[in-house]
């Protein structure tokens, strides 16, 4: 039997309906093998299961977290003032606004409490694990590797692509 690694990245929703965006991220982190686990909190509906969440994600060997919210989306914030670890922050197109709303509370930190923003939606579900493996292959040269190899898949992809045009 395989032993299950110990997560290294977070993934946290503030509503289950966020599920269908943030499965870009889990996909990605699946592809590259990184563990990870999967939160529900809610910055706003569960506050101090929030503030509780984010006092622990270092003792337990997380290294980063990316946190999905629509609406107000104040998760990735309120996560980040509660750690130092780095936290990515992936609006959600969830209100009228299409996400406009969520991509402006989630980028509009105060001084001393950083977010990385991605993109609205599901690009930036995908982005925000690629930018976290982008953390991890700093000290994994093995990681690194795969990460040089999938982003020479990618360009390889376009060339495919136009040749077919």
């Amino acid at each position: 039997m395989k032993k299950k690694k110990s997560p290294l990245v977070s993934v946290v929703m503030g509503s289950k309906s966020d599920l269908p965006v943030m499965k870009e991220t889990t996909s990605i982190l699946d592809e590259f093998d990184i563990p990870y686990e999967i939160y529900l909190t809610s910055a706003h509906r569960s506050p101090e299961r929030t503030r509780s969440y984010s006092k622990d994600l270092e003792k337990r060997g997380i290294k980063v977290i990316i946190a999905g919210a629509g609406a107000a989306a104040h998760l990735a914030g309120v996560i980040a003032s509660n750690t130092i670890l780095p936290v990515i922050g992936v609006p959600i197109d969830s209100t009228s606004l299409h996400g406009l709303d969520s991509l402006l509370s989630t980028v509009q930190m105060p001084g001393g409490i950083p977010v990385a923003t991605m993109a609205i939606g599901k690009a930036g579900a995908k982005n925000g694990a690629l930018f976290a493996i982008r953390m991890l292959a700093l000290d994994d040269t093995t990681l690194h590797k795969t990460l040089e190899s999938y982003t020479k898949r990618m360009a390889k992809a376009i060339e495919e692509a136009q040749e077919i045009l």
